[in-house]
């Protein structure tokens, strides 16, 4: 079924060209991996498992990570409120809504389609935010959802997260057991580590890219479904500061998390992580919704809504 969302075509075809180029990498290495191990039956099974793993249980996984639980409307009334209204107004089915009682405010969405998605917001965004600007978030998030794009990032995930497990169970079983092992099988192990540590930073690479956009897009959505980028932009501002006075210690488990997440839970001086960032910059975010609110002739200022 088709939302009310503003189609978005530049995202749909950064959508299918990361398949595409991901779907050629998984291949390569999955081939490369039978030649070396010598076991296409044990690869292939392994991998359509932990694939299949990954595409139907993504949203359990994520809501176990973070700590969320599914919410009842008699426990937030508001909050259902909110997504009922925005799923009305974009006319799609309504999401799994849940709550994570964690501080640092943020928001992800999750799920194989429309039909099986989650929404989750923490506690600390709820605290923090007011009405218009919790629906800023929510729509941002519901507009993932309507474009796919939440599958999409999920499966593209998982050829990464595979090459860099078997890069680790390489690297240790050299390091704790190399002295057991005759020369051609630690050419073998030395192989496969190098085939799956390429095959990590070239996925690493093509999912940056596809996020970062895929947030602008996001921001855009929901401007234009509620018609007051300023909430959103207010939104932003508000927790990227409250994220950045957050102790880096407290942020490193919700990191793994970035490429799901409204804002990166990035420390305040992020440095040279910005540039590998699974978001575009607050700049960049505000600039858009400057220019979109300009459009619409939307009398607030972005960033002072609120």
């Amino acid at each position: 079924m088709q939302s009310r969302f503003r189609s978005d075509r530049r995202l749909t075809v950064r959508m299918t060209v990361t398949m595409f180029l991901l779907g050629l990498l998984y291949v390569a290495f999955v081939a490369a991996l039978v030649v070396l191990l010598k076991s296409w039956v044990l690869v292939v099974v392994v991998a359509a498992a932990m694939l299949g793993a990954q595409y139907w249980f993504s949203d359990r996984i994520a809501l176990f990570a973070m700590r969320g639980r599914v919410v009842q409307r008699e426990e937030y009334p508001e909050l259902h409120a909110v997504v009922d209204r925005l799923c009305a107004l974009a006319d799609m089915p309504k999401p799994v809504v849940a709550v994570s009682e964690m501080d640092m405010p943020n928001a992800f969405a999750t799920g194989r389609n429309a039909d099986n998605a989650v929404v989750c917001v923490t506690t600390g965004l709820l605290r923090r935010l007011d009405p218009a600007e919790l629906e800023g978030v929510l729509a941002h998030e519901l507009s993932h959802v309507a474009h796919k794009d939440v599958a999409v990032i999920t499966i593209a995930s998982f050829l990464g997260v595979i090459a860099g497990l078997i890069v680790r169970f390489a690297f240790y079983s050299q390091l704790f057991g190399g002295g057991r092992r005759d020369q051609n099988t630690a050419v073998v192990f030395a192989a496969v580590m190098g085939v799956s540590a390429a095959v990590y930073a070239i996925s690493f690479l093509l999912i940056r890219a596809l996020s970062r956009y895929r947030e602008l897009a996001a921001d855009r959505a929901a401007a234009l479904l509620t018609g007051r980028p300023s909430a959103l932009a207010s939104a932003l501002t508000k927790v990227t500061g409250d994220i950045a006075r957050i102790p880096s210690k407290d942020l490193r488990t919700a990191q793994a998390f970035n490429a799901f997440y409204f804002t990166p839970a990035l420390g305040a001086e992020p440095g040279v992580a910005r540039i590998f960032s699974t978001h575009p910059s607050l700049e960049q975010r505000l600039e858009q919704l400057g220019r979109i609110s300009g459009e619409l002739g939307e009398a607030a200022t972005p960033g002072r809504a609120g």
